[in-house]
């Protein structure tokens, strides 16, 4: 004789979404992504250039591909809300701080001050988050304009020096696009701190 199914308690249920949800092909083209951050770090510090230049091309690649693939079969998980940030910023770390030491970044070396900016940013938004988050106040921190600005600008300086290192050419003109990473960084921090007392001040 059938029996009839016993209602799913609240737990199991979330975990049985979180599974469905984590099986999407933008999340797998994150996970890849993510993959490919230690091979870039290893093509790096052997000094292999044109690999490093193309393994980053290919990490982008899967970001665009993930992004697209989200929105034409509409598959937003909150897996993926949490994993492509931090794919994100795994790849944009470990870039800056590499190209930032001359062992590994030649001829076109960045300056250790991109680097220290980007970081500062990042680690206030996240402690900001934290605090909105654990008061209560805010929930979800979606981009803002100014945000996706300087991570544009921090991807083409990446870009800009893993292929002039790639050609061997040293380009003087980069320190143009160091200064407009710094600012649009600095700004996107200054914006991401007006929305955090914006959210207190609704409180």
């Amino acid at each position: 004789m059938n029996k009839t199914a016993e209602p799913m308690d609240e737990t199991a249920r979330q975990t049985v979404e979180l599974k469905s949800n984590f099986g999407t092909i933008p999340n797998y083209l994150t996970l890849l992504r993510i993959v490919l951050v230690p091979v870039f770090v290893f093509f790096l510090l052997k000094n292999k250039q044109t690999e490093a230049f193309l393994v980053f091309l290919a990490a982008g690649l899967t970001d665009v591909l993930d992004g697209l693939a989200a929105r034409i079969w509409h598959q937003h998980s909150v897996a993926g809300l949490w994993l492509d940030p931090l794919a994100d910023k795994l790849l944009i770390f470990s870039s800056f701080f590499l190209l930032s030491i001359p062992d590994f970044a030649h001829p076109n070396t960045m300056p250790w001050r991109v680097f220290w900016v980007v970081l500062g940013r990042d680690l206030l938004v996240v402690i900001g988050a934290a605090v909105l988050f654990f008061l209560k106040i805010k929930q979800s921190f979606p981009p803002t304009l100014m945000g996706k600005t300087s991570t544009v600008c921090q991807v083409l300086t990446v870009l800009a020096v893993l292929f002039f290192n790639f050609l061997q050419k040293e380009v003087n003109l980069l320190g143009w696009l160091y200064d407009l990473t710094i600012l649009a960084t600095v700004l996107s921090g200054l914006q991401y701190i007006w929305v955090g007392i914006s959210a207190l001040r609704r409180k």
